[in-house]
């Protein structure tokens, strides 16, 4: 009888962590950011997955696509560009790794041939 009411709770509890498990959203790129630029020209994206940040320039205009890292420092408030991306004059975007982190704030930039500089807005981090 004793083994019977164990065996019964054993298997509600095995249940209800299964059912725990599933329920359990997966996770997801709500981390990642992308800065557009205007006309479709292209973008600068972080892949929060991996730490990696790819820009790609999407229009045949002859003109590269700039992406810049900016790291701020808490203390000084001052910033610093620390990591450059360029695609441009090939097929396929291109992309870096960077180990963004929770000490420092981080901000997005992407330039296209100078004329647009386009921010991904406040800054953000890990």
């Amino acid at each position: 009888m004793a083994t019977l009411k164990i065996t019964r709770i054993f298997a509600a509890s095995a249940l209800a962590a299964s059912m725990i498990a599933v329920s359990a959203p997966a996770a997801s790129a709500d981390s990642d950011k992308t800065v557009y630029l205007p006309n479709g020209r292209g973008y600068f994206k972080f892949i929060d997955d991996g730490d990696v940040f790819q820009v790609c320039d999407t229009k045949a205009d002859g003109h590269g696509v700039t992406g810049f890292l900016m790291r701020k420092n808490p203390v000084t408030q001052d910033a610093s560009t620390v990591l450059t991306v360029n695609d441009g004059g090939d097929s396929g975007c291109d992309k870096k790794g960077y180990d963004v982190d929770n000490f420092y704030t981080y901000s997005m930039t992407v330039y296209w041939e100078g004329d647009y500089k386009w921010h991904s807005g406040p800054y953000f981090n890990e």
